[in-house]
């Protein structure tokens, strides 16, 4: 199985959420995680509308963060859940099995054990180290490395094989580590939007995944 990347759209003062999800597609990744945190319902809704436009262009995957609701009306292709949205077995009652990709936060292994026992699909698991990309208030215990191989035995002790995604402050540096521990993928954000070229940093990264895979 390859080395996933996703990417999480992000704002600066020069970058939009679309223009976001643009320089990741052009750099190559193909799973956007449109997270637009304080924006209205009828703001994610529009953006929603052109970032799937975009996925469907370069044949990539939408997931939309915390709008359940909103998943089957823009078309995207499931959501993300943090840990203080609607749970996931909740979605799963509105995005069927096999139909629609549900994903989950989690910071400890019960989260983990929740998440799978209520359907869903992935677990995105984090923070590695510390963000800006996240509400200091809402941040939850720094992993890091010995967090993720605690985290990923306990899986396989109680036999779980979702797969989890690194995320929360992951740089293109951390890869390699992060998939030794067991980890199936990693999300990021700021890493990519503060280089001084976006897409070029999106291009390593994934040139970076897929050394991984190969490996």
């Amino acid at each position: 199985m390859s080395f996933q990347v996703q990417f999480i759209t992000h704002f600066t003062e020069h970058i939009s959420y679309l223009d976001s999800a643009r320089i990741a597609l052009e750099g190559g990744c193909r799973w956007i995680q449109l997270r637009m945190k304080h924006a209205t319902e009828a703001e994610v809704r529009e953006t929603a509308g052109k970032v799937l436009a975009l996925c469907r262009q370069y044949g990539a995957t939408l997931i939309l963060d915390d709008h359940a609701e909103l998943v089957r009306e823009t078309g995207a292709d499931g959501v993300h859940l943090g840990l203080t949205d609607m749970p996931v077995a909740e979605a799963r009652k509105i995005l069927p099995q096999g139909q629609y990709i549900i994903g989950g936060t989690a910071n400890t292994l019960n989260d983990i054990c929740l998440h799978a026992s209520s359907g869903a699909d992935y677990i995105g698991c984090g923070p590695f180290r510390f963000t800006t990309t996240k509400d200091r208030d809402r941040l939850a215990p720094v992993l890091g490395l010995e967090g993720y191989r605690q985290i990923m035995d306990g899986m396989h002790r109680d036999g779980l094989h979702l797969p989890v995604v690194g995320i929360g402050g992951v740089t293109a540096e951390d890869m390699p580590a992060l998939a030794d521990a067991g980890l199936s993928g990693i999300a990021l954000s700021g890493s990519i939007l503060r280089a001084e070229n976006p897409v070029a940093e999106m291009r390593r990264v994934m040139d970076i995944a897929a050394s991984i895979t190969s490996d």
